[in-house]
């Protein structure tokens, strides 16, 4: 049998199958690329989400409409509560540290009439509480980091049963130095998630 393909039929082809070979990578969400830049990990496929829950939520929606990804990584930097730790660690539990519906009578970090409060994906990480302030003394909320994109990501990738990793760069310790602490180190954590990603090739 002889098939004739018209230039259109051939286009959506070459459409289809490179939104398949896309759909099986690696995403990776970055606040910001002065975080992390494409360049750094060229074997990946990195998106900029912007900062705060909102741009992040938006831009996670996104690529999971133009790419169907069945795993998405979140790495940028983060404030830590936890005096003992340092570098690059692994985020497994997330939070919103900036819920405060508690003149209602709820707790702290839980939104009102929502069923999905603490987010969890495996055991073995940390825990991080995510807001739309950059931290610079101890929130309401404890948790080992803070950061400001974290949570909205996790959620929705929880919610369409999307494998989810994060891994944070401890910056600053949330306090009165963070400023300068994080404009001082934000290219030191670059170096060891890039380091993270290709061991996480070979495996």
């Amino acid at each position: 049998m002889i098939y004739s393909w018209t230039p259109n039929a051939l286009c959506e082809i070459v459409r289809g199958i490179l939104k398949r070979q896309e759909s099986n990578m690696v995403l990776i969400l970055v606040a910001a690329e002065k975080e992390l830049s494409s360049k750094d990990l060229p074997n990946f496929h990195i998106q900029y989400t912007g900062v705060g829950k909102i741009n992040a939520a938006i831009k996670t929606l996104e690529i999971i409409k133009d790419y169907s990804p069945t795993q998405i990584i979140n790495y940028g930097t983060a404030g830590s509560l936890n005096k003992k730790l340092e570098g690059l660690v692994e985020v497994t539990k997330f939070f919103q540290r900036d819920m405060d519906a508690s003149p209602l009578g709820f707790k702290i970090g839980q939104t009102p009439f929502d069923d999905i409060q603490e987010i969890v994906f495996g055991t073995s990480g940390y825990s991080c509480g995510t807001g739309d302030s950059f931290v610079t003394s101890t929130p309401k909320l404890k948790t080992d980091l803070v950061d400001m994109e974290a949570y909205a990501i996790a959620k929705i990738c929880y919610l369409n049963d999307i494998k989810f990793r994060c891994f944070k760069y401890i910056s600053d310790n949330a306090d009165g130095d963070a400023n300068t602490d994080w404009v001082k180190n934000i290219s030191r954590g670059k170096k060891q998630f890039i380091k993270k990603m290709r061991d996480l090739e070979t495996d």
